[in-house]
């Protein structure tokens, strides 16, 4: 089966998407960080500051999902998907441009304001991605194809995150990463080029100008078919867990670990890594059948790894915090990182199948208003596990208590989705 992944990464019908997806995740990612460490090193203001500019930057790139999603899925399902790509992706160079002009005038509202036209493409540009992967591959490669586009997006995520808190920090940084924000969405144009082009879903389809009704339509509409219901919910969960366990890294490594951001940036690499790989294990697993039978498996992993996090707690604080090297040269926290691994493992071979299932039981002709339902439900869990966290916070509950709910929400996965732990091959 890895073979046959391979295969199809290099294959002509996925290259080009696989590529368009890869670099445009990774200036999503780029962007956000150097805008974060800009903002945290060139100001003079307080922590809090940091927190508040990196609070408003994640609503303005969540928010398009819930304004344009339903609109999107519209577009995607009328329009040829391969043309429709390539205006998004001129749109994101236009983007970058506007970006460089903010990194050069050193204005944190601009660069505000891009993230918020980044969002809008991106709001775009998901329902036409996933929509558009069951019509360049057969049924029996869809699991395969998600799996090595999920792998390659965070693989994108790992390096833009890291990318963008070093170049910005380098002699001319902002020079650096808008160079960079610039070529890589040109890089990204060309890999789009290279999308075979296919016959528009629905192309008789009206685009209804009405956000609210259409949103609350393609909602309705995803939620008539059973099987793209429970993959929508299950899809959601998925970034639900991924929201309230990585927006703690920060403070878990500070605060419970002792630990500085050398340990941070370990936890988000093995969380990227461990997503990708359980992505392609889920992929090796099932051989191309649509089927949902890792589901229950891989939230109960999740749910137990997470249990044995919250055991472990945390480590006596030192008068200095842990770089790498200390941190890994302790048995115990060897501990902390398998576990950390092993729950973005189980949550890599958690989701692809629910996008697979998803994808190929939607009707060709509303598969992207379909994905649209889907991104909207992905964005309301996301600020759920955003405003979840912080309210436990609030309450006086610790990071690893969260980690300790998380665990519990995946435990209740399981036992709902446990008769499906026999699942067999759907065509």
């Amino acid at each position: 089966m890895a073979a046959t992944q391979l295969r199809l990464l290099g294959s002509p019908r996925l290259r080009g998407l696989f590529w368009t997806q890869f670099f445009g995740a990774l200036n999503d990612n780029l962007l956000k960080n150097a805008l974060v460490i800009e903002v945290a090193y060139r100001d003079s203001g307080s922590s809090t500051d940091t927190e508040i500019i990196v609070t408003i930057a994640t609503a303005l790139f969540i928010l398009p999902y819930f304004l344009f999603s339903a609109t999107a899925g519209q577009l995607a399902d009328k329009l040829e998907k391969a043309r429709l790509v390539r205006a998004l992706k001129l749109w994101e160079i236009a983007i970058m441009l506007l970006a460089a002009a903010g990194f050069a005038l050193g204005g944190t509202s601009i660069g505000l304001a891009v993230l918020f036209l980044l969002g809008v493409q991106a709001a775009f540009f998901g329902p036409v991605k996933y929509g558009i992967l069951p019509e360049l591959l057969g049924s029996d490669e869809l699991v395969s194809g998600n799996a090595v586009v999920e792998a390659g997006t965070f693989l994108a995520i790992l390096i833009g995150t890291i990318a963008g808190g070093l170049m910005i920090l380098m002699p001319h940084g902002a020079t650096t990463v808008a160079t960079s924000l610039l070529a890589f969405a040109v890089i990204g144009y060309g890999a789009s080029r290279l999308i075979p082009r296919l016959p528009a879903a629905s192309p008789a389809l009206r685009v209804n100008p009405n956000i609210a009704a259409e949103t609350w339509r393609v909602l309705r509409y995803a939620n008539q078919n059973r099987e793209v219901r429970w993959s929508i919910l299950g899809n959601s969960w998925f970034w639900f867990v991924a929201v309230a366990i990585v927006s703690q890294f920060p403070n878990y490594a500070r605060d419970v670990l002792g630990a500085n951001n050398e340990v941070v940036t370990l936890f988000l690499t093995i969380n990227s890594v461990g997503i990708g790989a359980g992505s392609m294990l889920a992929g090796r697993i099932l051989h191309g059948a649509l089927s949902a039978r890792l589901v229950p498996w891989s939230a109960a992993a999740m749910a137990l790894v997470g249990f044995d996090l919250w055991l472990l707690g945390g480590a006596p604080g030192g008068p200095e915090l842990l770089g790498i090297g200390a941190f890994l040269g302790a048995l115990q926290h060897w501990r902390t990182a398998i576990d950390l691994f092993v729950i973005a493992l189980g949550a890599g071979v958690f989701v692809v199948p629910l996008y697979a299932i998803m994808q190929a039981r939607s009707e060709a002709t509303h598969r992207a208003r379909v994905i649209a339902a889907n991104n909207v439900w992905n964005a309301l869990f996301m600020v759920a596990a955003g405003v979840g966290s912080a309210l436990m916070l609030r309450l006086g509950a610790g990071v690893i208590d969260i980690f300790l709910a998380v665990a519990l929400g995946n435990a209740a996965v399981a036992a709902v989705t446990w008769p499906l732990r026999g699942g067999v091959r759907r065509p």
